[in-house]
C-alpha cells in the first residue's frame, strides 16, 4: 500500500513563503496526475493545485499567482511553493492523486499568522 508523506509546513507571517514536499513509499509520480489539497478546521477538503504527468497545472482561483505546483521525477517528489501567504491559507495540506484514491497521509500544518 502506498504511503504519502508531506512535509515543509510551519508558522509563517502574512506575506511569507513556504515550500511543501510530498514523497511516497512507491513511485507514483511518473504516471499520475497529482494534486495538493488542504483542509481547514470545520471546512471540507479543498483541491488547491494539480499537475499532470506532462506538467500541465491547474489551481483554485484563491491561490492563482501565489502558489506553484511542480514535480521532480528524479527525486520522486511533488512540491507546492506558496508565496504571499494569507491567514486564510491556514490549513493542513495533503497530497494525493487528483482523484484522491490513494490512502491519505497525515498532511503538514500551515499556519499563517502575525
Amino acid at each position: 500500500q502506498v504511503q504519502l508523506m508531506e512535509s515543509g509546513g510551519g508558522l509563517v507571517q502574512p506575506g511569507g513563503s513556504l515550500r511543501l514536499s510530498c514523497t511516497a513509499s512507491k513511485n507514483i509520480f511518473s504516471i499520475n496526475t497529482l494534486a495538493w489539497y488542504r483542509q481547514a478546521p470545520g471546512k471540507q477538503r479543498e483541491l488547491v493545485a494539480a499537475i499532470t504527468g506532462g506538467g500541465s497545472t491547474n489551481y483554485v482561483d484563491s491561490v492563482k499567482g501565489r502558489f506553484t505546483i511542480s514535480r521532480d521525477y528524479a527525486r520522486d517528489t511533488l512540491y507546492l511553493q506558496m508565496n504571499s501567504l494569507k491567514p486564510e491559507d491556514t490549513a493542513v495540506y495533503l497530497c494525493n492523486r487528483v482523484d484522491g484514491r490513494l490512502p491519505w497521509g497525515q498532511g503538514t500544518q500551515v499556519t499563517v499568522s502575525s
